[in-house]
């Protein structure tokens, strides 16, 4: 246990100012401190005191399990930094900090950003690390899959290069875009789509039959950071979505109307048919939000089903209703 930092900044807290309080992160070692000799609860609840006089013991303790402590608690204390487990973790990003090279690129990915002031790639950097990093752009550096409209184009810098999407998705099966190209000025040029189909899940992506002039687009899952670029891109274009009649596909719809509030559910009626044969069985959860969902959504809820979206990438019907969802929204 007191290998652990947390219970080693408990050990050192207690030793630099004489009491410790509980903290779920450090619950273990503030229950063996409260078992030992060395400590008394205090008035207030959830509070540990020291013993002067087992003030030895602690330090025979600390010199076992956490070398350098002393040296640590000088630099926490020059630094004005609290000696407790967030002082430590605010000195070690401060080391992290010093060990920057003096210029850094204007982008940077944030794993690569958090592997090197964090604790590993995958921790959240805080507020006051982004505030402190300005102008560095912190990138996520996804990427969206397309299959342009016939005519669309792709372009690029102050020269406005432009090439054809078309053959871009023959040489290489489609048109992917990162966020890094987007970000460094890559637009949408040429004939522009009548309409985005947002595809949730690779095969109905890349099989669906998309009426003319659409393009498709593959969302997967909550990944949606890049298409609300492509969103910017395209803002007066109308988006269908198509996902799993399941409860997540639920909330990706909830979401993805967050920023586009005019965003079209489509759920064409035909679906139904497939209930009897391809209808999964799985709960939903009693919390989730259906008011506004499409009454075979509902259906599927009340029944504890949901329908994959693939079966329906051949069936001939789409395309029409498809053309047909776009019609009324226009009206509308």
């Amino acid at each position: 246990m007191w290998d652990e930092e947390a219970s080693r900044l408990a050990l050192l807290e207690l030793w630099a100012t004489g009491s410790l309080r509980r903290r779920r992160s450090q619950g273990e070692s503030w229950d063996e401190l409260a078992r030992l000799p060395w400590t008394r609860r205090s008035s207030r609840q959830g509070e540990l005191l020291l013993h002067e006089a087992h003030r030895g013991d602690l330090e025979t303790l600390l010199d076992r399990c956490f070398v350098g402590w002393r040296e640590v608690l000088g630099d926490l204390r020059e630094r004005g930094l609290s000696t407790d487990l967030s002082g430590w973790r605010r000195l070690r990003e401060l080391a992290r900090r010093a060990e920057l090279p003096e210029r850094l690129p204007e982008r940077l990915n944030r794993r690569t950003l958090s592997a090197t002031l964090g604790a590993h790639s995958k921790v959240t950097l805080g507020e006051r690390l982004s505030q402190a990093l300005e102008p560095l752009e912190v990138t996520t550096d996804g990427l969206i899959r397309i299959r342009p409209n016939q005519g669309l184009c792709v372009a690029r810098g102050p020269g406005d290069e432009r090439w054809s999407a078309e053959e871009l998705t023959r040489l290489l099966g489609e048109l992917t875009l990162t966020e890094r190209a987007i970000r460094g000025s890559t637009r949408f040029d040429g004939i522009l789509p009548r309409a985005i189909l947002l595809a949730e899940n690779v095969g109905f992506f890349v099989d669906v039959r998309a009426p003319a002039g659409w393009m498709v687009a593959h969302v997967p899952g909550w990944n949606t950071r890049i298409v609300r670029m492509v969103f910017e891109l395209l803002p007066r274009i109308p988006v269908v979505h198509f996902g799993d009649l399941d409860p997540n596909g639920v909330r990706i719809v909830a979401h993805l109307r967050l920023v586009r509030p005019d965003l079209i559910w489509a759920v064409p009626p035909f679906w139904e048919e497939h209930v009897p044969l391809r209808a999964q069985r799985g709960s939903w959860p009693s919390e989730l939000d259906l008011t506004d969902a499409p009454p075979l959504v509902r259906r599927l809820a009340a029944r504890e089903q949901w329908l994959e979206q693939e079966v329906l990438a051949l069936d001939p019907r789409l395309p029409g209703y498809l053309e047909g969802l776009l019609a009324r929204s226009r009206e509308r």
